[in-house]
């Protein structure tokens, strides 16, 4: 009777020296190393039916019960020529299954490290975060704004609860936590003190409204867009803390309605507000303090002679909104200028304005 073999310990020793500089993916190890295995075996079956004149079913049997090491007794007596053929199939067929269990343990392990690590890296990256977006809710609406979003910063973090959509932010590398948008203990995860901007756009309204309570409890200056699907709670988030109350059922009304009554003026509304047209942008750029477009009067700015940018409007510090503003209009520090042009020609302007920020 043969003795049967343990390999724990040398699996485990196997599964931390194997190279991490094979060019193989761990998978395409795994398949090679099963379709060896399967070589190995049959190996063994051609060995027994060639020296000992087995028949196929007592080869396999032997071959399994020797790979295997559980120690049965053999099918038939063998002859010195099957015994030195079995020693060799031992030390071979049982090295080479604890290099298939090595390269499985480290699989399962390094994926779980690297899942860990990546999670602690991702909350360190969240947590030294500043003025940044948070996106509450990942659905159709939060997808599409986190898209729109990130054309301007990757400063956004999602908060998610249900776990289907988890593989889905992994695809579109989102910083995100998992979890319900309105515990608190996440929120501060997420770094709410020092974020800028918070979208509550969760699926429904009442979870909205208990979002923006705690949301503008923990941080009384973050601007909070909100999602309503009813209109009967516009107010009451409103009262919540809400700065601003969107329906994205109203607002896709309006922009059908617009293209039926006004289709001319829609398609001009989409291309200019349309990130994905270089031909032309509408943009908002923000005067600080200290520019040298400050104090100036438009005619005399020559915005239009050097960057070949139209000024719609200007939304002065007050919130007054200047509609095709005079010539004769001074730009002041903090006012808002809304102005049309190429994407090149407003990123030039963007530049001008704040130097020292570009």
């Amino acid at each position: 009777m043969t003795q049967s073999f343990y390999p724990c310990k040398l699996i485990l020793i196997f599964a931390l020296n194997i190279s991490n500089d094979d060019p193989m993916t761990k998978l395409q190890q795994i398949i090679t190393a099963i379709l060896v295995s399967w070589i190995i075996f049959f190996i063994g079956i051609s060995g027994y039916m060639t020296i000992e004149k087995w028949n196929f079913l007592d080869s396999a049997y032997m071959t399994a019960i020797t790979l295997a090491t559980v120690g049965f007794m053999e099918v038939h007596e063998m002859s010195p020529a099957g015994r030195i053929f079995t020693i060799v199939l031992i030390f071979f067929g049982v090295g080479y299954f604890v290099y298939i269990a090595g390269v499985i343990i480290q699989f399962i392990v390094e994926g779980e490290i690297q899942s860990i690590l990546g999670r602690k890296r991702l909350d360190k990256k969240i947590s030294n975060m500043k003025n940044h977006y948070i996106i509450c809710g990942y659905g159709r609406i939060g997808r599409v704004l986190c898209q729109l979003i990130s054309e301007e910063t990757k400063d956004i973090v999602v908060i998610e609860e249900k776990d289907e959509l988890m593989a889905l932010l992994e695809k579109d590398k989102m910083h995100y936590l998992h979890g319900n948008a309105s515990d608190e203990d996440l929120l501060e995860k997420a770094n709410i003190r020092n974020a800028s901007f918070l979208v509550a756009a969760l699926g429904t309204d009442a979870a909205n409204v208990f979002l923006v309570l705690t949301a503008r409890q923990l941080n009384p200056d973050i601007y909070i867009l909100a999602r309503a699907s009813n209109p009967d709670v516009r107010n009451k988030l409103l009262i919540a803390g809400a700065n601003l109350v969107e329906s994205p059922y109203d607002t896709g009304a309006i922009s059908m309605g617009l293209k039926l009554l006004r289709p001319s003026v829609s398609s001009f509304l989409d291309i200019a507000l349309s990130r994905k047209s270089e031909a032309i942008q509408i943009e908002e750029l923000f005067i600080p303090k200290i520019s040298q477009y400050t104090h100036i009067a438009l005619k005399d700015s020559k915005i239009r002679q050097d960057f070949n940018l139209i000024i719609i409007a200007i939304k002065k510090a007050s919130g007054e909104m200047l509609f095709n503003p005079h010539f004769e209009t001074l730009i002041e520090p903090r006012d808002t200028v809304i102005v049309m042009g190429k994407t090149a020609d407003l990123r030039k302007f963007s530049k001008a304005i704040n130097p020292e920020g570009s």
